[in-house]
């Protein structure tokens, strides 16, 4: 049932982030602003040759390898996944689907798409909230999960 539920998540996740990118380059043109919420929220929709806060900017080789490092790794280690305490396996579940989003941008255009525009934040995308709330969850099981009885 776990695997199911991974599964949802994994292609709920890729499918949302995809879909929204998907209308937002055909919809508008890069660098134009919808204002949702004034002075709060807009539509905006960057080209980012880099990471978080466009930090690396155009070292795509290096956002790719990076990205086919945690999917490989992600499913070398799921069978062990399986196995650990839900916060941990969703996060990781979580984590290769952002990873896996912005991976498409990158090999499809050069570029990820973003487009959630706080005013008081870099712009960010379905797929960095996966990245970042999947490493919350891990963080938070591995420190205040489940402790391991001593030997």
């Amino acid at each position: 049932m776990a695997t199911i539920m991974a599964c949802i998540l994994f292609f709920t996740l890729l499918f949302l982030d995809q879909g929204v990118k998907l209308y937002v380059e055909t919809t508008m043109l890069p660098g134009e602003s919808i204002s949702v919420i004034a002075s709060v929220f807009h539509i905006t929709y960057v080209l980012n040759p880099g990471a978080a806060f466009g930090i690396l900017a155009h070292q795509r080789w290096f956002f790719l390898l990076t990205a086919i490092a945690i999917i490989v790794a992600f499913f070398c280690f799921y069978p062990k996944l399986r196995r650990e305490p839900p916060l941990l396996y969703y996060g990781c579940v979580s984590l290769a689907a952002g990873a896996v989003g912005n991976l498409i941008d990158r090999l499809r255009i050069g570029y990820v798409i973003d487009y959630f525009d706080f005013c008081v934040w870099p712009v960010f995308n379905v797929a960095d909230v996966a990245i970042v709330a999947g490493v919350a969850g891990m963080i938070i099981s591995i420190l205040f999960g489940r402790k391991k009885k001593d030997a």
